[in-house]
């Protein structure tokens, strides 16, 4: 993409539909007068003379409690510097979008138009009565040392400002594991710190917490060694100052075992990490080009250990392991302050979660095969949905156990399971298998490509990263479509009719004519049909000249499935062919089948579809439970069409008693734990979380997805093809942009888990 592109592409999704990217959305019903009565006047008096007899009911009675201000006055934004306050709400609206979606925190965005500290601090302690924390961000060093010091003391709220803690709390974390693994003590350690900001000063401040000693940092700003002599720096720069002559990073990192960088790109050269000591400890974390690159320390050094704050590493210092839940944390305990404690609390919470056997969707996510604590996974991935359990009860406990709790946790256990409900909704899934299928991506051929969404699904795919994009069409017309939607990538584009894919279809034709010539085709019509992309497309596929196909953007289902069935062989032992939609709802994501294919599918073929969904449920790393779902209870009804349903149910418990599935059941029941657990105390599905539904014909499963999809905007994903031996993957016809990209990215996956079966 070029930069034009890239910068409309960026306008726009800041634009449309809605502009900005948060919104205020009711939490109580409003839809009658007597609703409206209770919200507002007469009824809201009630919460207020309650509020005012004891003011702590403030979080008994309104959103204060879950709710933080992200603040800042753009004087110190990102890369950009000091833009202003209008200028920085688009950032700050963006750390409010993170709040939200990794720790159900809701944000209001405040862009402060001051550069006075005590103006400043005067504006924020005036709203603070709204909210129950404050987020300091992107607030130039050093007055936002003086105004976070002051907030703190002067406010009875939770005050952080992550630019300084954030990258202090996940490094100290990485560094507490790194210094296991290379049999040193932290109290031994010779330190070289490359930056002399905020986040350095919060770094060096925390290591001396583990343990580090005052005299083994050596603190570097971009003219060299701090020294006492140098009267150009802060307070606080003055605090990590030498009382030394000065000398060259070159000269510092001789003999050190840890490297601490907050700085710019290159300054710790291949020639300076080799006379450091035995299993040196690099942290170069400035991005998006760190101190030293990556694939050149460890090609230098085999004995390195290195994080970076880039994803496509290992051990990637990500603030967002840390300042979602250090307020989850400290908001539930309505603490009046975040302290070091709280702050030990998460780093010795994170480096332990490392250590600990990692889920199977962060395996599938990062596409390793089993993430296990070493050199290169010393702090948790940002996609573990453990964190959100680990690290804020132990913030909260740290909380309670330093005194600045006012609201102490009882149930422990209750409270990590509330927890882990709210990490249910969402686009958590989304980006773990986007990222997945980044980390091997396949060549897809996109066979309607003269669509403009289509080639603006491929454009996306491509840029991404998720993809390589084969597009077929008439070349006139996609190198047209290209220009206008600025995709210059230079991406293969095949017209099937052209003259010059004669020899490709011809042989395309014979192989199909060869499996299929017992079967009523002969190779006239074989060559026809590769005229048809389709057909072609499906052929590119079969003779490994593509990894996978997507395709039925513009026609129906059942017309463009004819081909693919076909042309490509059903995988090995499958007997039929499936569909299931994931689909992201508020529980998490929950697995809808037979949404496309099998109209009226028999007890045998209920079977065999669960155990296809359950299959493809585990590829996206979810343990499946299964709900057989009907329009009866557990033999409340004796039509053939419940019944299908109960001998089902009954095969797979015989035969598959590992299986967690029961029924038939009503949805409802299903969905529901306390109706379940009342009325049918004896289900295997009591107790457990219902994520995957097998409806018992094509109409209850295809209606359902629908009506999900349109009335709830449920974000759903498919409908994902199961038992076929290639990677193909139909679109719902008139599928938006959105659709194909994700049923692209499942293409994707599809292709890595059929590979691995070959190999």
């Amino acid at each position: 993409m070029n930069k034009d592109s890239k910068r409309r592409e960026a306008l726009l999704y800041h634009a449309k539909p809605t502009p900005g990217k948060i919104q205020v959305v009711p939490t109580k019903k409003y839809a009658t007068q007597r609703d409206l009565s209770l919200a507002y006047s007469p009824g809201v008096a009630e919460p207020c003379l309650e509020i005012e007899k004891d003011v702590n009911n403030v979080y008994k009675y309104t959103a204060k409690g879950n709710l933080v201000a992200v603040i800042s006055n753009g004087t110190a934004v990102l890369g950009l510097g000091d833009i202003g306050p209008e200028a920085s709400k688009p950032v700050m609206e963006g750390k409010g979008l993170l709040f939200k979606i990794f720790a159900d925190i809701d944000v209001f965005d405040i862009e402060v138009d001051t550069k006075n500290v005590e103006e400043f601090i005067q504006t924020v302690k005036n709203i603070a009565p709204t909210f129950g924390g404050i987020n300091l961000e992107d607030i130039k060093a050093p007055e936002s040392f003086e105004i976070e010091r002051r907030l703190v003391e002067e406010l009875n709220i939770p005050v952080m400002h992550d630019d300084q803690h954030g990258t202090a709390i996940i490094s100290a974390a990485a560094l507490i594991n790194a210094l296991e693994l290379a049999n040193k003590k932290a109290e031994d350690v010779k330190v070289i710190v490359s930056g002399a900001g905020s986040a350095a000063i919060a770094c060096a401040d925390l290591y001396r917490l583990l343990g580090v000693k005052f005299e083994n940092i050596y603190m570097f700003n971009s003219k060299g060694l701090l020294t006492k002599g140098n009267t150009s720096l802060s307070e606080l720069q003055l605090k990590y100052a030498r009382d030394m002559e000065p000398i060259s990073l070159e000269e510092a990192v001789v003999n050190a075992d840890v490297f601490i960088g907050l700085s710019s790109r290159d300054v710790l050269s291949a020639q300076m990490l080799l006379t450091m000591s035995d299993n040196p400890i690099v942290f170069a974390m400035a991005n998006p080009n760190p101190e030293i690159d990556y694939n050149l320390a460890i090609s230098t050094r085999k004995d390195i250990i290195m994080a970076t704050g880039r994803s496509d590493h290992p051990n990637q210092v990500n603030n967002v392991l840390g300042f979602p839940y250090i307020f989850r944390g400290a908001l539930d305990v309505r603490a009046t302050k975040i302290n070091e404690a709280m702050k030990m609390a998460a780093v010795k919470a994170l480096a332990a979660l490392a250590k600990e056997s990692v889920p199977e969707q962060v395996n599938v996510a990062y596409g390793a095969t089993k993430l296990i604590f070493g050199k290169e996974y010393i702090i948790p991935k940002p996609f573990d949905p453990r964190l959100i359990a680990i690290v804020a009860p132990a913030v909260a406990k740290a909380a309670m156990d330093s005194g600045v709790a006012q609201h102490p946790i009882t149930d422990w256990q209750k409270y990590e399971d509330d927890l882990l409900e709210r990490l249910g909704n969402d686009n958590k899934m989304l980006r773990m298998i986007t990222n997945k299928a980044k980390m091997d991506p396949k060549r897809i051929v996109f066979a309607e490509a003269e669509h403009l969404d289509v080639l603006k699904a491929a454009q996306i795919v491509y840029e991404e990263g998720v993809g390589i994009p084969i597009l077929l069409g008439t070349k006139e017309v996609i190198l047209e479509l290209k220009e206008e939607l600025g995709f210059d990538a230079d991406v293969e584009i095949i017209d099937p009719k052209e003259k010059e894919e004669e020899e490709r279809r011809n042989r395309f034709a014979t192989a199909y004519w060869e499996a299929r010539k017992r079967r009523g085709i002969v190779l006239y019509d074989a060559q026809r049909l590769m005229r048809e992309r389709n057909y072609f497309a499906a052929m590119m596929v079969n003779e490994g000249e593509a990894d996978g196909l997507v395709t039925g953007h513009s026609r129906s289902y059942a017309t463009v499935l004819r081909p693919m069935f076909q042309l490509i062989e059903k995988a090995p032992g499958a007997s039929i062919v499936a569909t299931t939609n994931m689909m992201m709802t508020a529980r998490g994501p929950m697995f809808l089948s037979d949404t496309a294919i099998n109209i009226d599918p028999s007890a045998e073929e209920l079977a065999k579809i669960a155990l296809m969904t359950a299959k493809t449920a585990r590829m996206f790393g979810v343990e499946p439970v299964i709900a057989m779902v009907s329009y009866a209870n557990y033999g409340s009804s004796t039509n053939e069409r419940a019944s299908k349903v109960r001998e089902a149910v009954a095969y797979l418990h015989k035969n598959h008693p590992d299986l967690i599935v029961d029924g038939e059941i009503q949805s409802d029941f299903a969905l529901n734990p306390e109706m379940l657990q009342e009325k049918f105390p004896f289900s295997k599905l009591v107790g457990k979380k219902v994520n995957t539904l097998i409806f018992p014909n094509l109409d209850a499963a295809n209606i359902t997805y629908k009506l999900l999809k349109e009335l709830n905007k449920v974000e759903s994903i498919g409908p994902i093809m199961m038992g076929m031996g290639k990677p193909v993957h139909i679109f719902q016809l008139g599928a938006s942009v959105e659709e194909m990209v994700n049923m692209a990215t499942i293409a994707v996956l599809d292709a890595q888990e059929k590979g691995k079966k070959k190999k």
